[in-house]
């Protein structure tokens, strides 16, 4: 089994914890991975308590989804200190869900779900995860200006400010509760020709652009009285465990590479120094087990195409053999048939030449 390798770069002691982690190169080989279907799978580990209060977060972790996963989470958690790590479930409080969700075709969606005053929240916008069997790394930034920025692969997929892309507050804009749309409001971009004259038998007038029209009524808004901006959005306080809480109906997936930091540019570096090292060889590797598995395929139907051919050659033989033999036991009962035929003939030719 592999183990855990997890690359803990808390604040200022950030690159000293990943050097010493450089050290081990042995160690930085070696990842986590999912070994039994239809399982749910329970992890962390502990670190000195931290805040992001003022401070930019960084969550970034990488994953492989060597079985050609169909169905089941590769998200990471983010929890307070109260957590017990011995009785953690799906059910125990965090601050942070960020990952893969993947279930079935066409719903395969990086999930950012946020805490916000005792209550979840999802990501509004739908950002598309990676289903191949490669290696990806998953990067998630929060700012102390509440702005969020997610990436793949060292590339950014989605970035915006927080407060549009999740529900924590009430909308900033409402529609003017008293506004009506005049009764006159001409909406119709083209109207009955009125110079169109109507000939005799079956007619259908013809159309002209609107010369009144006012294009589609918009409700006006204003300001909601209930919005009131919240500058603690997102600022989490006693950090302590960072944990994968997965439910999996295939295995197989690895993960790896777990970072936290304040530093973004720092976490980007680290991505090219981990993922970025090895992308290319795992991928060259994958393409080599599937060209060969691909060729044993190939070879296994080759086979069975051999061996139908010579079964049905013996087939087709013995079919021949049993019409050559059942040919033969006619003969031979025809030459009988002709051999007591010519017999009885003789002997009456013997009985009258006596006679003479």
């Amino acid at each position: 089994k592999r183990m855990l390798l997890c690359l803990y770069a808390i604040y200022a002691k950030a690159k000293q914890i990943y050097q010493h982690l450089l050290e081990t190169a042995e160690e930085s080989l070696k990842s986590l991975q999912t070994s039994e279907d239809a399982k749910f799978y329970a992890l962390s580990t502990r670190f000195k308590p931290f805040s992001n209060e003022n401070e930019t977060l960084v969550v970034q972790f990488s994953v492989k989804h060597e079985q050609g996963i169909d169905c089941g989470g590769g998200c990471v958690k983010l929890f307070p200190d109260t957590l017990n790590q011995q009785d953690m479930h799906s059910e125990s409080e965090y601050y942070i869900m960020f990952g893969l969700d993947i279930c079935g075709f066409g719903n395969n969606k990086v999930q950012v779900i946020l805490r916000y005053q005792g209550k979840y929240h999802e990501n509004n916008k739908i950002i598309k995860c990676r289903i191949n069997k490669d290696t990806h790394l998953y990067t998630l930034i929060i700012r102390p200006s509440a702005t969020y920025e997610v990436k793949i692969d060292n590339k950014q997929v989605a970035a915006g400010d927080v407060e549009d892309e999740w529900a924590f507050l009430p909308p900033k804009k409402i529609k003017a509760p008293y506004a009506q749309k005049p009764r006159k409001w001409d909406e119709r971009l083209q109207i009955e020709d009125p110079e169109d004259k109507k000939p005799e038998g079956r007619w259908k007038p013809r159309t002209t652009d609107n010369p009144n029209y006012q294009g589609e009524w918009i409700h006006p808004e204003i300001d909601n009285p209930e919005y009131k901006p919240d500058p603690n959005i997102c600022h989490y306080y006693n950090i302590s465990v960072l944990g994968l809480d997965l439910w999996q109906v295939k295995s197989g997936s690895f993960f790896d590479n777990f970072l936290l930091t304040n530093d973004d540019e720092f976490a980007e570096e680290v991505g090219n120094m981990t993922w970025g090292t090895r992308k290319d060889v795992d991928k060259q590797w994958r393409e080599l087990y599937e060209e060969m598995e691909k060729r044993k395929q190939e070879e296994a139907k080759k086979k069975e195409e051999r061996e139908y051919d010579i079964w049905g050659i013996e087939e087709k033989g013995s079919e021949e053999d049993s019409a050559e033999e059942s040919g033969n036991d006619r003969q031979l009962k025809e030459d009988d048939d002709e051999r007591a035929f010519l017999g009885e003939n003789v002997e009456v030719c013997v009985d009258r030449k006596d006679e003479l």
